[in-house]
């Protein structure tokens, strides 16, 4: 075959490929799926699919609670977990920066210190007409998602109600020397504190600390540490949340010998205080947000936070647990819980007695 032959034969091989490839082109563009979009409506999808949470809670109680929320609306949830204060802190040294959309807090202090700082964007009417005034902010910032009542902790063994002390002022007396616990690195434990400090002044709560500490208190990283102490006799007393101890008797049944005590003077050791939530002022995801404190103050949530951590849950028709002191029983303080928002000064107090060294 001639060079000609040949150059005649490769333009038409050439000739019909292209000819096959602009067929293709076509056929495919009659059947092929479009491609993602790039719009604001898909981007705005993606945005509202994702959530992060600061939680001051601790993973072992709400980690599964959180995991039902992820299951059942689909959004691509991140936590982090960290001491209630420290992760308030953490917030406002991040300032418009945070990552956080929701903080969900142990305690009123806490979401308050927030809410002062101007941190929160307002919540939907809907979401705090589920729970009592009492147990949410005063402008609709925060709100309240389940009621912890403080306590004393006592020995069964070595003790009756009786023996107790009316309230906190009590434990300073030489009887008690060496036989109290308390947690001052704990959130609610500062909330108590700050309660002290609105109820009885400031220099009554330096008064009181100063003289637990001369009295020998003991000091612990957390309340479930301090339950256990009580029981096995290490200390008599302790001062905690409510719920800690039903844990106990959850896994080592009735004869676990430590019991509550609700301070009959009551004061601010009888305090009901709330875990909560709030939207961050600079949330990345605010309807995600949106759904999870909603979904926090839902039936499943609530019921959860009632049979589960056994905490008093705050919707209207989810009953508390049936261990648990009806609230309406309690000697409650006088106190309106947007007046704990002054965390920063009862670190300080802390810092100042030696009850954080």
């Amino acid at each position: 075959m001639s060079f000609r032959d040949r150059l005649s034969r490769d333009r038409l091989s050439i000739a019909s490929v292209v000819a096959l490839l602009l067929l293709g082109a076509v056929l495919l563009a009659g059947c092929q799926v479009p491609a993602p979009q790039t719009t604001k409506e898909s981007q705005a999808s993606q945005e509202a699919s994702k959530l992060v949470i600061y939680s001051g809670r601790n993973e072992n109680l709400v980690g599964p609670l959180i995991q039902q929320f992820r299951e059942a609306s689909g959004i691509q949830v991140e936590v982090r977990y960290g001491g209630t204060a420290e992760l308030a802190a953490t917030i406002l040294e991040e300032g418009k920066n945070s990552p956080a959309d929701v903080f969900y807090g142990q305690d009123a202090g806490a979401l308050g210190a927030l809410n002062k700082a101007g941190r929160f964007a307002p919540l939907p009417q809907a979401i705090l007409e589920r729970v009592p005034e009492r147990f949410r902010s005063r402008d609709g910032n925060w709100v309240g998602t389940s009621g912890r009542a403080r306590v004393f902790v006592y020995n069964t063994e070595e003790l009756t109600e009786d023996d107790l002390p009316d309230d906190h002022w009590g434990l300073t007396d030489p009887r008690w020397k060496g036989q109290v616990g308390w947690a001052p690195t704990n959130g609610s434990f500062q909330a108590f504190v700050t309660a002290m400090r609105v109820l009885e002044g400031e220099e009554k709560a330096r008064e009181w600390l100063e003289a637990m500490i001369a009295n020998d208190v003991q000091v612990y990283p957390k309340n479930t540490p301090i339950v256990d102490a009580t029981a096995r006799g290490e200390i008599l007393v302790g001062l905690v949340n409510h719920y800690y101890l039903y844990r106990f008797i959850a896994e080592e049944g009735e004869s676990f010998p430590a019991r509550n005590y609700h301070p009959r003077g009551g004061g601010p050791a009888a305090m009901i205080n709330v875990a909560g939530a709030g939207i961050l002022d600079t949330a990345q995801h605010p309807e995600a947000a949106e759904k999870f404190v909603a979904f926090l103050l839902s039936e499943t949530a609530q019921r959860y936070v009632a049979e589960t951590t056994f905490e008093y849950p705050l919707v209207e028709g989810v009953p508390a647990h049936p261990m648990l002191t009806p609230l309406d029983q309690i000697p409650v303080p006088d106190l309106d819980l947007n007046d704990l928002d002054d965390l920063q000064g009862t670190l300080e107090l802390l810092r100042e007695v030696g009850a954080l060294d």
